[in-house]
């Protein structure tokens, strides 16, 4: 805007309509509006970081922003209400690029529809508001709207309010075999039954839903699944990482992970234990085992590596994955210098860091064989007396080492380190808690166990947000913040923030009980909508930000391969112990070793139904993870990981065509067929299509896959394809003669029903 100009709304505001940018809304929120571009196209000169500002400005709270500058301090960025005398404004509206901003060379550009939200947003009075995600959460009043015929819980209610809003309405509901086939997957990660489906279409009673929800609830299959979704938080893996790669043996800490979402342990217990249940007034030896969640991280065994560098990394590692985990937020961005988007500064990343400094152990380790101290031993008697979770059946140790957490008896003493270079310690820090979040409580002990109850502390604004959110991207999809690892500044703004803080508080009264709150959710009309969608929603919610109907959501890694064992029948039900080693290529270990040799060094594929375990108990090998579970976004357990990536290649495609496990799955299932009652061939391919959709096909479909049948079955009898070589695949061997070519054609027939897009999509 040239100097002396005048602004005009309406005039801006129609041009800007005319070129396809939101109306500027009548009255402009810092929060919403403001903070999201000037945090991602200032902040990086103008931000929290003090050693990155540029011209004495930084917009991040209002008293640096409104402060006068230059020598003369003669002239202000930003003049409330005043956008005459507002350098900001003439900044970004200027047409000559030495005076522009954001500059040229920065690659930043604001757009027209951004310089007027912030040049009206000056002329309302420039209102600075605290970053949303570190203000209390305060209970919300529901929002009252005039459809009052929808909803069944308070849920609906604000979802409702908002699609009003943005003049959108819900889809119809599911009907009750998609209502069924998506609460399986999202609470146990496994298709329904036959049997379940049946039932559930013949419950007319009102609770029926619910009866249906406090089943799977109430199951092993839920407690496995909730721990799948743990170890990607957790980064836990059965070897060390780095380049030998050597095995580790933290099973007994996934078996313990299973056993409390097995009992619902409340949430607040369950993170105090991982993070210092060694630390509790005497400990048990389960809460003690519980700390292994903080030595999950890498290790090296590689000679000629800096130990202390590597332990610093260690540590580094824990304060990370406390951040993201608990709290949302990118911590590691504060290690070489203050956090340039939030106000986190690197004093406060090292008095984070501190809480974590303070076990005896090593940056090297040099005997593959040596678990790395502080570490605790499983005994033989205690197997049987202490340890009745945990599955010992499978290994032959008569001890068993398992890493874990040990408070050393004097502190070891914190540094900032200059630009987080491990041998460039500064001045010393002490364990804190950044004060923008929560001031740490003078009361609270100053070790793990004080930073556990202060993230549990009601006051706390982000551990119950953080928390709820990740349990709506659970069954959603996405969370109410899309960016679950990131509640910062440079993180997506909350869809419905009132619903995420009536959620957040609603956990602490249910006493954080993730059960209830995965009911709670699944009970709502919002969770059983329809997925259909029209093509005018298409176009005005692309996103389905609004949430009028539910989302497809293709299956996971390890949904998809346990879906196939389920249905085959081949599935182990065998819960815990040591992790197996089902189907993957081969040499793909001996590759890619370090040259160390050990357990890693070759791949020993399983044997009998250790085959056919879960995918959860699949070992993990941080160097080679499982490639086929990695094809479909697992993730590779380096890092703490709270959201998996969504992408579509054509390696997915393969996998699902060539997977010897998906294989021999659909010829176990083609041979289920063909023994079955019914000699109608046509009635056998409904059977498999039913079992895999959790629906009957129309006649279309069906005549379809009856053609393939008919068309492979020639195929195989005119030898183009061999019938002996395709039903060789996988260990399963039939137990009754049938014919290998009608086996071999309806195994190829459900080997399609298995890579339809329904079949892995739990929409």
């Amino acid at each position: 805007m040239p100097t002396g100009c005048k602004w005009d709304n309406a005039k801006t505001e129609s041009a800007l309509s005319g070129i396809g940018y939101a109306k500027i809304p009548e009255k402009v929120d810092f929060t919403f509006h403001v903070k999201p571009i000037i945090s991602d196209r200032c902040f990086k000169c103008h931000g929290p970081d003090k050693n990155a500002i540029e011209a004495g400005l930084s917009l991040n709270i209002a008293e640096d922003a409104y402060k006068a500058l230059g020598d003369k301090k003669d002239h202000f960025a930003i003049v409330p209400g005043d956008i005459e005398n507002s350098e900001l404004v003439h900044r970004i509206h200027s047409k000559d690029p030495n005076m522009r901003m954001p500059p040229p060379e920065s690659n930043l550009e604001l757009t027209a529809y951004e310089k007027e939200i912030l040049t009206k947003w000056i002329e309302q009075g420039a209102e600075y508001k605290e970053h949303w995600a570190f203000i209390e959460p305060q209970k919300p009043e529901v929002p009252t709207t005039s459809q009052t015929s929808w909803g069944n819980n308070e849920i609906d209610q604000f979802i409702i309010a908002k699609q009003e809003e943005n003049g959108l309405s819900p889809s119809e509901p599911a009907t009750k075999e998609k209502i069924l086939r998506r609460l399986s997957f999202d609470l146990t990660g496994l298709p329904p039954s036959i049997e379940e489906l049946n039932k559930f279409k013949n419950d007319g009673a009102e609770n029926a839903i619910e009866k249906m929800i406090d089943h799977y609830l109430d199951t092993q299959d839920y407690a496995e699944h909730m721990a799948a979704e743990w170890m990607d938080i957790a980064r836990y893996a059965d070897t060390h990482g780095y380049q030998d790669d050597f095995e580790r043996i933290m099973w007994p800490w996934r078996d313990w992970v299973i056993h409390a979402f097995n009992k619902n342990m409340p949430y607040d217990e369950f993170v105090t234990y991982q993070l210092a249940g060694d630390l509790l007034p005497n400990p048990t030896k389960e809460q003690i085992l519980a700390t292994g969640f903080n030595r999950n991280h890498k290790i090296t065994f590689e000679g000629g590596v800096i130990p202390e560098e590597y332990r610093v990394e260690y540590v580094e590692d824990r304060t990370t994955t406390f951040g993201t985990a608990f709290l949302g937020l990118t911590f590691e961005c504060a290690r070489c210098h203050d956090h340039k988007y939030d106000p986190i500064s690197q004093q406060e990343h090292f008095e984070l860091f501190s809480y974590f400094n303070n076990i005896n152990e090593k940056g090297l380790v040099s005997n593959q064989k040596e678990t790395p101290e502080p570490y605790m031993v499983i005994s033989e008697q205690e197997k049987n007396d202490v340890y009745d979770f945990i599955n010992f059946q499978k290994s032959e140790m008569k001890e068993i080492p398992l890493m874990v957490m040990k408070e050393m008896e004097e502190p070891r003493p914190a540094y900032i380190l200059d630009r987080g270079v491990y041998d460039q310690p500064t001045e010393q820090v002490y364990p804190n808690t950044p004060k923008a979040i929560m001031p740490f409580p003078e009361e609270f002990p100053k070790n793990r166990l004080g930073l556990a109850k202060w993230l549990f502390q009601k006051k706390n604004p982000l551990t119950a947000r953080v928390t709820v959110n990740r349990l709506w991207q659970r069954m959603f999809g996405t969370g109410l913040v899309s960016t679950s690892f990131d509640f910062g500044n440079q993180g997506a703004l909350p869809t419905h923030p009132g619903l995420l803080d009536f959620l957040a508080l609603k956990m602490q009264e249910e006493n954080w009980d993730i059960k209830k709150m995965l009911k709670y959710i699944a009970l709502s009309a919002t969770y059983q909508q329809s997925t259909k969608v029209t093509s005018e929603v298409m176009e005005r919610d692309p996103e389905n930000k609004w949430l009028t109907h539910a989302p497809r959501l293709r299956l996971s890694a390890e949904t998809i391969r346990d879906q196939a064992l389920k249905l085959s029948g081949l599935l182990s039900k065998e819960i815990g112990g040591p992790s197996v080693k089902p189907y993957q290529p081969e040499g793909i270990w001996e590759e890619t070793t370090g040259g160390g040799g050990g357990t890693t060094a070759s791949y020993i594929q399983s044997e009998g139904s250790d085959l056919y375990r879960k995918s959860l108990y699949t070992f993990w090998k941080r160097t080679v993870p499982p490639p086929s579970m990695m094809t479909f976004d697992a993730s590779s357990r380096d890092l703490c990981s709270v959201k998996r990536q969504q992408t579509n290649t054509p390696l997915q495609a393969l996998v699902l065509l060539n997977d010897p496990q998906l294989i021999e799955a659909s010829r176990v299932m083609a041979f289920h067929a063909l023994t079955s009652n019914t000699s109608d061939i046509k009635e056998k391919i409904g059977h498999l299509f039913e079992k895999a959709t959790s629906r009957l096909p129309d006649e279309e479909e069906l005549q379809m896959l009856y053609t393939y049948y008919e068309q492979a079955l020639s195929k195989i009898k005119a030898e183009e394809i061999s019938a002996e070589e395709y039903l060789s695949i996988g260990t399963y061997r039939s137990t009754r003669n049938v014919s290998k070519e009608e086996w071999a054609a309806l195994s190829l027939t459900a080997h399609t029903i298995l890579n339809l897009d329904e079949t892995i999509t739990r929409g």
